[in-house]
């Protein structure tokens, strides 16, 4: 009895061992590994954030305030974007809304999609795996981009003419530069990170769950004023607002300047080896009850 106890237990555990491992587990390291499709383990260090969102001081728009910060814990995300044949499992099982494909390809970024389409993968890939994947906050997605995070610096303007710094920002962000690709490239294509991540400044850019604020500003700091999470912040090759039922960014949507080319996403993972540990135990404890 205590053999074919030991045999249950261990074919239990590889059945539950595989899937996940395959889809949600990352290395220990913190150097970049080559499995292109799997989650990275980035080890939680300080980091410089600009926050997100409409700030102001005295009634004067300012840029959000910098400041260094820390995640809680390591943070597990995917090394590159969710592609079409992944979504695409997802729509076939019923749990993700089918949108239009904008090209032929399987192995490329899935794009398209708004905030809703990209919680809904999440929320299926959880249950799929037992983990919990989510999108990543704005805060998370800037300490994983590293270097590829843009920090723009603010205009040089007179800040008692608030006018002059709507129009600056405008201005800025009316130049900023337009990809080349606008359909989406293949993995790669834009570049792997310090961290090992790819394309996170390429032509997709990537839902956060962080809402839109507008916060006012007394000394260093911030009072939320307005929080509105009908309106999600966007990463990529910079930042944007844009509203969460938005699947194609040149419909309208974003703040001025100019829109992003591709809303796709990538998701992080809540500690997936605690999780793992968490489900062989429970394993364990219901064959011991068997």
């Amino acid at each position: 009895m205590l053999m074919l106890l030991k045999v249950k237990t261990a074919m239990l555990a590889s059945a539950l061992a595989g899937p996940l491992l395959a889809v949600a587990f990352a290395p220990t390291s913190t150097a970049p590994s080559h499995d292109l499709d799997g989650t990275r383990r980035l080890a939680s260090v300080a980091f410089n954030y600009r926050a997100a969102g409409d700030f102001s001081r005295d009634g004067r728009p300012v840029e959000g305030p910098l400041r260094e910060i820390k995640l809680s814990a390591d943070l597990f995300v995917m090394k590159r974007q969710v592609t079409v044949a992944e979504y695409d499992r997802c729509v076939a099982e019923g749990a993700c809304p089918r949108i239009a494909a904008s090209s032929g390809r399987r192995d490329v970024p899935v794009v398209g999609i708004n905030w809703h389409d990209a919680s809904a993968y999440a929320n299926w890939i959880s249950a799929k795996t037992g983990i919990t994947h989510r999108l990543p906050t704005d805060e998370e997605w800037t300490f994983a981009a590293a270097e590829k995070a843009r920090d723009e610096a603010p205009p040089l303007v007179d800040p008692s003419d608030p006018a002059q710094a709507w129009i600056a920002r405008y201005e800025a962000e009316s130049n900023r530069s337009r990809p080349t690709e606008t359909a989406p490239q293949p993995g790669g294509t834009f570049g792997t990170n310090s961290k090992g991540l790819d394309d996170l400044a390429g032509n997709v850019w990537e839902w956060t769950d962080s809402c839109f604020v507008r916060a006012s500003l007394d000394g260093n700091r911030a009072k939320v004023t307005n929080s509105n999470c009908g309106v999600r912040v966007v990463e990529g090759a910079h930042r944007a607002y844009m509203t969460d039922f938005i699947r194609d960014p040149k419909t309208g949507g974003c703040a001025a300047g100019v829109p992003p080319t591709n809303l796709g996403f990538r998701l992080v993972v809540e500690q997936p080896a605690t999780a793992l540990s968490d489900s062989l135990r429970m394993a364990v404890k219901l064959l011991r009850h068997a």
